[in-house]
């Protein structure tokens, strides 16, 4: 499923951006919930200027020193997001859209990560969510989000202009 709006919308939302640091979630365990890992894996691989990659797997808290560290003028999250739309489907998400004190299929929500790093920290944060088709331990990824993941690592290749 292609999302015509996706460019546009991380084109305007990283416009400016001096350092991004992507920042992939998920599990590689758990079917399409490894859709952030893939991404930004892609991402990495790509090696584009200002852009570093970090792997925060089922737990993003982990990298939270790093991301610090690196003091980002943009924090792009890829993850699976429930967002009750057919599989494959990709969103910008805002802050608001990402809960507070429940833990999602990761140890601590992103909205309550993001309030932690934004208290001493300035950055534009960015979240892409791919909506999961199947969740299920062990299983592969499905095609819509595999579509997905190569879809976003493109247009966060196009979006910084590189």
């Amino acid at each position: 499923m292609s999302h015509p709006s996706l460019v546009p919308a991380l084109t305007r939302t990283l416009e400016g951006a001096t350092s991004v640091v992507v920042l992939g979630v998920g599990s590689e365990l758990r079917a399409d919930d490894a859709a952030g890992l893939r991404a930004a894996e892609s991402l990495r691989r790509m090696r584009l200027p200002r852009v570093r990659v970090l792997q925060g797997g089922a737990a993003p808290e982990n990298v939270t020193g790093e991301i610090r560290r690196l003091a980002p003028s943009h924090l792009l999250v890829i993850d699976a997001a429930d967002m009750g739309l057919p599989p494959g489907t990709i969103q910008l998400l805002r802050q608001d859209d990402l809960g507070g004190s429940k833990p999602g299929t990761h140890g601590i929500s992103l909205g309550i990560l993001l309030q932690y790093l934004s208290q001493d920290m300035s950055f534009q944060a960015v979240v892409v969510g791919i909506q999961p088709s199947s969740l299920e331990a062990g299983g592969p990824v499905s095609a819509p989000v595999s579509e997905a993941v190569a879809e976003v690592a493109r247009a966060v290749q196009a979006a910084l202009g590189s």
